[in-house]
């Protein structure tokens, strides 16, 4: 397996040293970059396996830069972990809502951050070698990696892909935010059960253009169900 690359997107010369130099001991390859620019020429040169994107960058914000990689088709399968001060739920929701695959705040320690770098990749490498998935014109092929809705393309980040592979495996069935959270962001994975509602939300947006959104419901007081009596 070739090295995993990782762009540490962040203005602070020690913190990105610091965290540069941890991936390294973890056997990643890294690049640094102090601004959104300097990212983007960064990314035109060599796409990464995953961005590390401070919040805070002078110019254009971590936010408005994560907005704008899932915009572009180039880098919008391209895992983000934001890295924030921002302590707040409501922030930390904002910055999910934004296209960040997860979050990790600051002050962090070095293990913590190369266990999400290592769940995000985990969780949003394709699953090679299984049959594709149908649902009511709903298609999702693991070997290409490809979601498509009456055979017109779906635009969806790495971890909306897993939970809707997750729901279309396994049709009919009610599960919970703790159990969603179990299946597919892993039971290592530190992650609060409302990041779930974030993550449902851009699927269903995702999906809404030809009207597949109404095949993933809520069930109240329970969670969440994939169903094709709609």
């Amino acid at each position: 397996m070739s090295e995993k690359r990782i762009l540490v997107v962040e203005d602070e010369q020690p913190i990105r040293e610091m965290v540069s130099f941890a991936l390294g001991n973890a056997g990643y390859a890294t690049a640094e970059a102090a601004d959104a620019r300097a990212a983007q020429a960064m990314i035109a040169d060599r796409l990464p396996d995953l961005i590390l994107l401070d919040w805070m960058l002078p110019g254009t914000s971590g936010i408005e830069f994560a907005r704008r990689l899932k915009k572009d088709e180039l880098t919008r399968e391209v895992p983000i972990i934001m890295l924030t001060a921002r302590a707040e739920e409501e922030d930390k929701i904002h910055g999910l809502e934004s296209g960040a695959d997860d979050y990790v705040t600051k002050p962090f320690s070095p293990r913590e951050l190369v266990a999400r770098i290592k769940a995000v990749l985990r969780r949003g490498g394709p699953q090679a070698g299984e049959e594709a998935l149908e649902a009511n014109g709903l298609k999702l092929d693991p070997v290409s990696h490809r979601v498509t809705a009456d055979d017109v393309d779906v635009d969806i980040g790495p971890t909306e892909y897993r939970l809707l592979e997750f729901f279309m495996s396994h049709p009919e069935r009610v599960y919970s935010r703790s159990q969603l959270l179990d299946r597919v962001w892993g039971s290592n994975v530190y992650v609060e059960e409302r990041t779930v509602d974030v993550h449902i939300r851009r699927l269903r947006k995702a999906l809404e253009p030809t009207l597949h959104d109404a095949l993933i419901q809520t069930v109240r007081g329970t969670g969440y169900r994939f169903s094709t009596r709609v």
